[in-house]
């Protein structure tokens, strides 16, 4: 047995969380024939025309080679284009095509519907006090994994 069972382990709890929405939105988005990992990228590109790949997986909280993956799979179903950058060469601008904003509209709408039925779910106040604590839990979690890091570096 080890020294901390599991039901005292608060990131069970949050894993839990996160694999219920994942679910949820993949139920929510199958009719669009697209992934959550793919809607993610939708979004971000609709509110950041021209982001670089390397940006866009920051955001989406994914490697580079992952977030690359996604957007071939996207360009090859033609929602979304990558061009050139004017001063960057090497780097590509990535935008959505009209089909990739229709699509990313219907997307939109049924993984808002999710969202909405998790907030209706706490009063304002319990849904601001649940935002602060994950921003706790995100926050101590980066402390960790940066102590972590020095630690193995000393």
């Amino acid at each position: 047995m080890t020294s901390m069972r599991a039901s005292e382990r608060i990131g069970s709890y949050v894993k839990r969380a996160e694999q219920a929405l994942t679910m949820a939105k993949n139920a929510a988005l199958k009719p669009t024939g697209i992934t959550v990992a793919q809607y993610s990228a939708l979004l971000f590109l609709s509110e950041n025309p021209g982001i670089s790949a390397a940006a866009l997986a920051r955001l989406c909280g994914v490697t580079p080679p992952t977030m690359n993956t996604v957007l071939t799979n996207l360009q090859e179903r033609g929602f979304i284009e990558r061009t050139p950058h004017a001063w960057h060469k090497n780097v590509l601008e990535t935008r959505l095509t009209e089909r990739g904003e229709a699509v990313m509209r219907d997307a939109d709408a049924r993984a808002i519907r999710v969202e909405r039925a998790l907030d209706a779910a706490f009063t304002t106040a319990e849904r601001d006090n649940l935002l602060a604590l994950l921003t706790r839990c995100a926050d101590a979690y980066d402390a960790t994994r940066t102590q972590d890091v020095s630690a193995s570096t000393e």
